[in-house]
């Protein structure tokens, strides 16, 4: 992907197409806010020493002291992902030209992500592997390397590209996670897009998943998934994409690009961004008023902690069909599982299913690195706007969808694993 001016940038978006993670690149900066300049001295993106979980075990991987397959590029790929802590039931395939490797991707030749709370992974056939961790302040911090022949060494590329797509108007102008739904062409590129600006789980199933394979049972039909496109005589015409009908399933690490799995990617990449550039904001604010904030910027920030607090309590998540969704075991047991290490934060991971994808409607990833990088003045706004939004004794209208005993089952959790959250 070549560096283009922010206008170009913006037409590419629709043209580009695909609804997957791309890679980053340097941001023009036109227009972007004063507080997303990533130079600035509170921020130093491109210079700060990194302590993302990637690029803790780069140096090893570099080394060569991963314990890694190289017979082939699945066997890479699948003994990678396990180096990483990534489930492979994770993985969701797009087929709509995204990525540094647009070339190479299409519907013979998906391109398959992987993730985590903290790293995702983009492999495509024949291709480079993509890597995109993030750090607690900074947020994606953007790899690409060669899959090695044999024993041949890794050499790991920090990439220096495409952050015109990465750091704007869809991520919060903050180096963050992008995610695109199009009618996808016969060459894999867009025809049309829908959701533009839009990220997370508000949006309408209606307007997802338009250049992904989809897979699954369930009676969340109503979205773009599994078509391509083309015009006639002006009129634009769908047809289907049947998962592994023009492509072979044992080139990837799975066999499944799994309805549920995409519904937790949308809903992380929503967080991601939200809290990306709720942190952004606040250390800029911080430093231009030396630490004691304006009652401009005060009011700024408590609207950013509201719109926060709304998206961790899925405020705005839309109701599942009548019959829901049963979502891939394989990745139910993965989802469920990595949630071991996160204590009390376990307990946010039980899925529902039937009418919203999460038993009690508090995001699992609060507990995430990224949001535990908040800064404190930041946090503090986002706990006091909680404990409003929780309260049962002063009911908060915007938070009525939520039932009593949900409230303090959420609340409970939230207490015994966020310090901080239950002082006044």
């Amino acid at each position: 992907m070549i560096v283009r001016t922010q206008m170009k940038s913006r037409i590419a978006k629709i043209f580009a197409g695909g609804m997957a993670l791309m890679m980053l690149g340097q941001v023009s900066g036109i227009g972007a806010p004063k507080w997303a300049d990533l130079d600035r001295p509170e921020h130093d993106y491109w210079n700060r020493p990194l302590n993302d979980k990637f690029t803790q075990l780069k140096d090893q991987l570099e080394a060569g002291k991963l314990p890694l397959n190289y017979r082939s590029e699945k066997t890479f790929l699948v003994s990678l992902l396990k180096a990483l802590d990534i489930p492979a039931s994770s993985q969701v395939m797009a087929f709509s030209t995204t990525s540094l490797q647009l070339r190479l991707i299409n519907v013979r030749n998906p391109r398959a992500i992987y993730f985590n709370e903290d790293i995702y992974i983009g492999y495509i056939p024949g291709g480079r592997i993509e890597v995109v961790a993030l750090h607690p302040e900074l947020g994606g911090i953007f790899y690409i390397f060669d899959i090695p022949r044999g024993r041949k060494t890794v050499r790991v590329e920090r990439s220096t590209r495409c952050m015109n797509c990465h750091a704007d108007e869809d991520t919060g102008n903050v180096p963050g996670l992008l995610a695109k739904s199009v009618i996808s062409g016969p060459n894999g590129g867009s025809l049309r897009a829908f959701r533009i600006g839009k990220s997370g789980h508000g949006i309408p199933y209606s307007e997802r998943f338009g250049g992904w394979h989809v897979t699954g049972d369930g009676s969340l039909t109503n979205h773009h998934g599994n078509l391509t496109g083309r015009y006639s005589n002006g009129e634009l015409l769908t047809f289907p994409a049947e998962p592994g009908r023009k492509f072979v399933w044992s080139k990837y690490a799975t066999r499944t690009s799994d309805i549920l799995a995409h519904l937790v990617f949308e809903h992380q990449i929503g967080f991601v961004n939200r809290v990306l550039e709720a942190g952004y904001r606040t250390r800029s604010y911080l430093r231009e008023d030396s630490g004691k904030l304006t009652a401009e910027h005060k009011k700024a920030l408590a609207e950013q902690a509201d719109r926060l607090v709304r998206y961790i309590l899925f405020a705005d998540e839309p109701t599942l069909p009548a019959d829901g969704l049963r979502g891939d075991d394989a990745f139910k047991k993965d989802f469920i599982a990595a949630g071991k290490a996160q204590g009390e934060f376990a307990a946010l991971r039980a899925f529902d299913l039937r009418t919203r994808m999460f038993n009690l409607r508090c995001s699992y990833m609060i507990g995430s690195s990224v949001f535990t990088g908040l800064p404190d003045e930041m946090k503090r706004r986002i706990f006091a706007r909680m404990r409003k939004a929780l309260s049962t004794d002063a009911p908060d209208p915007a938070f009525g969808y939520l039932p009593e005993d949900e409230k303090c089952a959420i609340l409970e959790i939230l207490v015994k694993a966020l310090p901080g959250i239950g002082a006044n």
